[in-house]
């Protein structure tokens, strides 16, 4: 069996899909052993509802110092499912290739500092992109320049504001994001 360490900063929805994708199968010989926060959030209560241990370690310049101290060394794969907060790059270093988050767009485009959440959504609009989606990638200390693991894109419309991206890149990364993780732990091809 597989352990797996989610980070979270808000609801969980990304946490709650990894969670179901496990009990149905789709995500094989998994289980999800710590749920980490930097703030308070409804992803600590998923956590809780499901009987998975869960921290919360406030963001600060001592985050990433303090998550070393519980990460269990049999972690298989750390997930950032709407995470936040950017870890240090000792702590990317020590779990390299073992760090996985999932971006609300096609990167290389609208990825970096600031790039996060409706951010982006309003920066893609903003652009007149023609398409959209959600990219997995592996975490280095480069924010959001790891290697790509799954994209997926849908067309952009006149009539799309950021909240509708939102929406429509929430269905994509619920797809994609048990696929991704399927992949980088079980090396199942997608």
């Amino acid at each position: 069996m597989k352990n797996i360490v989610v980070l979270v900063s808000g609801s969980g929805t990304n946490l709650q899909r990894i969670i179901d994708t496990i009990d149905n199968g789709e995500i094989r010989n998994a289980k999800v052993t710590l749920v980490v926060a930097d703030r308070e959030c409804y992803g600590l209560e998923r956590a809780k509802n499901h009987h998975i241990e869960n921290i919360l370690i406030p963001r600060g310049k001592n985050f990433s110092s303090e998550l070393s101290k519980v990460i269990p060394e049999n972690t298989d794969l750390i997930v950032l499912a709407g995470f936040l907060s950017i870890l240090k790059p000792e702590l990317c270093e020590a779990w390299k290739g073992k760090i996985i988050n999932i971006h609300p767009a096609m990167l290389p485009k609208f990825g970096g500092k600031g790039m996060w959440g409706m951010n982006v959504h309003h920066a893609v609009i903003e652009a007149k992109e023609k398409e959209s989606g959600a990219t997995v990638h592996f975490v280095t200390s480069g924010i959001d320049e790891g290697e790509t693991i799954l994209q997926k894109c849908f067309e952009v419309t006149e009539n799309d504001t950021p909240e509708t991206l939102a929406e429509k890149v929430h269905q994509i990364e619920y797809e994609i994001f048990p696929k991704a993780i399927n992949k980088v732990l079980n090396n199942v091809p997608i």
